[in-house]
């Protein structure tokens, strides 16, 4: 029985114990995978999909992550003030054992899919720190929004009770660090932190 699989943008002829090169798989070396997309079943009865086999699929086994041949890329300009480039370049390809050839039941089979590298769901990105466990809501102050609010966390202001102790030497500095010259004083932070902090 013989199979024809679809991966990476290529089609491969498999049978039970061949081993191929496919273009790089999200996969280590000794999983076993299962190829979804299959175009074509061979032997008693052939099958011909249309795309694809319905809950057809060829498992496999993971040999080895490899890198193909290099491929030497030379150009050369004429009449160009003898412009010459040489770039090389090696695929990364996915070394892998067939290991059965289904005609039915793939679905269910339980074998992790055969997912190329590239198209590999990304690892999330971390989400944004929350605030400080009991940090107040220093949007409440007037003239500070999200932007100001995560600049004063950074710089470790994250209470009323610590605006409200602020001195003069403390809001001069602050008005450095937030590039809002005279802000602090004119929007009277100081006064409106002490009113928030005592409720």
């Amino acid at each position: 029985m013989f199979a024809v699989l679809k991966t990476g943008g290529k089609q491969y002829k498999v049978q039970a114990g061949d081993i191929l090169r496919v273009e790089k798989l999200a996969a280590d070396a000794g999983e076993t995978i299962q190829f979804n997309e299959i175009l074509m079943l061979g032997g008693d009865n052939l099958v011909v999909g249309a795309p694809l086999v319905d809950d057809a699929g060829v498992q496999a086994e993971v040999v080895d992550q490899i890198k193909g041949d290099k491929v030497i890329n030379f150009v050369k300009r004429r009449r160009k003030h003898s412009s010459k480039r040489t770039k090389g370049h090696r695929q990364q390809l996915t070394l892998i054992k067939v290991t059965d050839i289904l005609s039915s039941g793939a679905a269910a089979s339980g074998v992790k899919a055969a997912i190329g590298a590239g198209s590999a769901p990304a690892a999330a990105a971390p989400a944004a720190a929350p605030a400080a466990a009991g940090a107040d809501d220093l949007k409440a102050l007037s003239g500070v929004g999200p932007a100001l609010e995560k600049k004063l966390l950074a710089a470790g202001v994250t209470s009323f009770a610590q605006i409200a102790a602020w001195t003069e030497a403390d809001i001069a500095e602050f008005d450095e660090k937030l590039s809002f010259k005279g802000r602090i004083e004119r929007e009277g932070w100081v006064e409106q932190a002490k009113e928030l902090a005592a409720k």
